[in-house]
């Protein structure tokens, strides 16, 4: 996951030097990390020099710099054959199946890591796991020592997720990006769409590895917490898809929506696992499959209340998704006969429950509605599907000349 981050921040520096001509678009890649490297490490701190000090080194000392000299830097530090190790590293996200045995090496690239923001985004979620799924292992959530008996594990798995889901957003904000760019600045396209196919470099790999291994190496990793990250890597890339062929009016077809929304509580599925493993509890697929239910008509809510959101960012959202498949006259009808047969599997299962814990989770469901401030299914409240955007070119239009005056009078 270091490497992730680096590629997000050798992404950003990239841009950044190109759209104020620092170099070309004609420059060669292995050329624009070696300068963008260069630029990030001016930026860092160095005792009491300013950025006017360090250019003024760079100009003083660089002439006396030959290649020469490097190499011979090089062969002090490193010995032979650290060149070529060296090479491209900077900007390739790689598993080196040597290092399996992540146990003890903190410095292998198969060790995952997470960032702060990654683990503040992955908070909210990680709450409304502990208070809505701890009463299915009968743990009160309300007891320190039973949250914090298992938060790191949890903790540090929903962030590693938000980390993959943050990356894949840039992923996704960039091909939306390029396809706007392509009609307007050519170079800016230009830059764009090598953005794009370095974001899938990275995405080609197995995206899990690390934590798989991490997760393995301490006995807690099963076949199903596999499949579900699989999943993950299956709604990202269904994501992905279903959302550039909306902006490039290319079918979509209903399976793949219904797919994706059926995959994206994945991480979800994955965090229950785990504590049915670190307590070293059967697996109770009655209520995974209960969960699954209303996992889906959470997600559903979800999207209905972030529509408008949705469209401007051009993010996956189901109702965004009926409208492309049935139109707009038909898209309300359709999500409201699908919410209605969702609503009777969930209720059938509901009813399967343990009295005490039926009624428990309808209360948190409750709870999480005011707190939300949204509608939610029979038990929560009534359905309100909003008016759907049938040109959203338009809509994005309109919205961006609408904030133009408030933004020039600031």
């Amino acid at each position: 996951m270091e490497g992730l981050r680096k590629l997000e921040e050798m992404q950003n520096t990239m841009m950044l030097m190109e759209s104020h001509g620092v170099v070309s678009p004609q420059k060669d890649s292995d050329s624009e990390r070696f300068l963008a490297n260069l630029i990030r490490f001016l930026t860092q701190p160095c005792g009491q020099l300013d950025m006017d000090k360090k250019l003024h080194l760079i100009s003083e000392h660089l002439p006396k710099i030959s290649s020469t000299f490097l190499e011979e830097v090089i062969l002090y530090h490193h010995g032979e054959g650290y060149e070529e190790n060296l090479v491209g590293s900077t900007a390739r996200f790689h598993h080196d199946k040597k290092t399996d045995n992540v146990s003890q090496d903190t410095n292998s690239e198969n060790m995952p890591t997470v960032g702060l923001l990654a683990m503040q985004r992955a908070n909210s979620t990680l709450e409304d796991f502990c208070r809505s799924y701890f009463m299915f292992h009968e743990m009160d959530v309300n007891s320190p020592t039973s949250v914090f008996r298992y938060l790191p594990v949890l903790s540090f798995t929903e962030s590693y997720i938000y980390q993959l889901d943050g990356l894949n957003e840039k992923m996704l904000h960039v091909r939306t990006n390029a396809k706007s760019a392509d009609t307007i600045m050519g170079r800016q396209f230009d830059l764009e769409k090598r953005c794009w196919n370095k974001f899938m470099e990275v995405f080609k790999d197995d995206l899990f590895r690390p934590l798989v291994l991490l997760l393995e190496n301490h006995g807690i990793l099963t076949e199903r917490i596999r499949e579900e990250l699989r999943y993950g890597e299956e709604y990202w890339a269904l994501e992905r898809k279903l959302c550039y062929a909306l902006i490039s009016n290319k079918e979509i077809r209903i399976q793949d929506v219904m797919r994706a929304i059926h995959l994206k509580s994945f991480d979800y599925r994955v965090l229950n696992l785990l504590l049915y493993q670190l307590r070293g509890q059967k697996v109770n697929d009655l209520h995974m499959e209960f969960l699954s239910a209303s996992e889906f008509l959470v997600e559903v809510s979800d999207d209905l209340f972030d529509y408008e959101d949705d469209v401007l960012e051009n993010s996956f959202n189901i109702l965004r998704m009926f409208v492309s498949v049935y139109g707009a006259s038909v898209a309300s009808t359709m999500l409201a006969k699908t919410i209605t047969e969702a609503e009777e599997r969930y209720e059938h299962l509901l009813t399967m429950l343990d009295p005490k814990l039926s009624l428990n989770y309808q209360r948190r469901c409750e709870e999480a509605t005011k707190e939300g401030g949204k509608k939610l299914g029979n038990s929560f409240g009534t359905w309100n599907i909003p008016s759907v955007i049938a040109d959203e070119d338009s809509y994005r239009i309109n919205f961006s000349n609408s904030k133009s005056p408030m933004l020039s009078q600031n």
